[in-house]
């Protein structure tokens, strides 16, 4: 794919009582991330089921959580993980355990026709969400060559392929307010998305386009903006402490401000490291023991706001173990200097 630009291990499992003052507030917007969280601190099944029956259910609850799937591995191009995503039973164990974190659903990387490996393996995930009551999204990834006349016949497949009524896990896909969510994932910025607008808005029902948080003079064709891993202004970091608070407060905020009417999708990650990746620039974010995690998460849900609320959050990511992004197999674990897990 390539870069788009916890508490720590001690916290106790029982929120203190401001938190659990903040948790009765906002318990119809944050049990899945309160889920996902106590997962990720060491807290037992059983505590977690406990925690479920105490709040609304995740499936009903917003901020939702998804996470995105890279459904490339098994394929030559890319690291062997351990699995091929063309493995029916391997997705359904994955989509199990993101369940039990609190995750509703993969938003599944695509290239339509380009890449028929991720084609498959998406087909593969939506049918398998679909028996598991989990949800699917799709992320278009643009081209780099003849990128409007590439989106537009892969948004034409996507959605008398996977959209119709009589699609394999067509029910599985995500909506919001009845409509399809769709995700973009910009490489060469040369797409008219006007026109795949104009393409989009007759299908019934016409799909909710979320593009990436970056500029484009194509704002007015998007019903939102999603946030990705950053390290803010500052930069990277040699030791990955540049975790990228500034930058989600300030996609927040902007959000509220600019684009009030838009819709906003929070991101949280647990750190990054492109060490493995081919692309790779010795980028680095620390998990910080899963302080990263749990900081990301704590912001998105400060900013949900009543008048304001974020509809999902997007976890990056699930398995994106190029990038150093995965939680599919949890956290680095911290011993004595916890730098020396740094984007594990």
């Amino acid at each position: 794919m390539g870069f788009r630009s916890g508490q720590s291990a001690t916290t106790r499992c029982a929120p203190t009582a401001s938190k659990k003052r903040q948790s009765m507030r906002y318990r119809h917007r944050v049990s899945a991330a309160v889920v996902l969280l106590l997962l990720l601190q060491g807290c037992t099944h059983t505590e977690l089921r406990s925690s479920l029956r105490q709040d609304v259910s995740p499936a009903q609850a917003y901020p939702r959580l998804l996470a995105v799937y890279e459904p490339w591995f098994g394929h030559p191009q890319h690291i062997s993980v351990g699995y091929s995503s063309q493995d029916p039973v391997q997705i359904r164990k994955q989509i199990d355990e993101a369940k039990k974190m609190g995750i509703s659903g993969f938003v599944v990387d695509w290239y339509g026709d380009r890449e028929p490996f991720l084609d498959r393996s998406y087909t593969l995930v939506q049918s398998a969400a679909a028996e598991r009551n989990f949800k699917v999204a799709m992320m278009y990834d643009e081209s780099d060559g003849e990128a409007t006349d590439d989106a537009l016949a892969a948004f034409d497949k996507f959605n008398h392929t996977y959209l119709s009524s009589n699609a394999p896990g067509r029910k599985a896909y995500l909506t919001y307010q009845d409509r399809p969510v769709i995700f973009i994932f910009p490489k060469s910025g040369h797409t008219d998305w006007n026109r795949v607008r104009m393409e989009t808005n007759p299908w019934s029902p016409p799909p909710l386009l979320i593009y990436e948080d970056r500029p484009t003079p194509y704002a007015n064709s998007f019903d939102g903006f999603y946030a990705w891993v950053n390290p803010g202004d500052k930069g990277w970091a040699p030791d990955g402490s540049n975790w990228g608070g500034d930058y989600l407060r300030d996609f927040y905020r902007r959000m509220q401000s600019k684009y009030p009417d838009k819709i906003a999708v929070g991101a949280a990650w647990a750190g990054f490291d492109d060490s493995r990746a081919a692309w790779g620039l010795n980028r680095h974010i620390s998990q910080r023991c899963g302080q990263t995690l749990s900081d990301t998460l704590s912001l998105a849900q400060q900013y949900s706001l009543p008048d304001h609320p974020l509809p999902f959050v997007l976890i990056a990511t699930w398995n994106d173990y190029e990038e150093g992004t995965a939680i599919e197999r949890g956290l680095a674990t911290c011993k004595t200097n916890p730098d020396s897990n740094r984007g594990r």
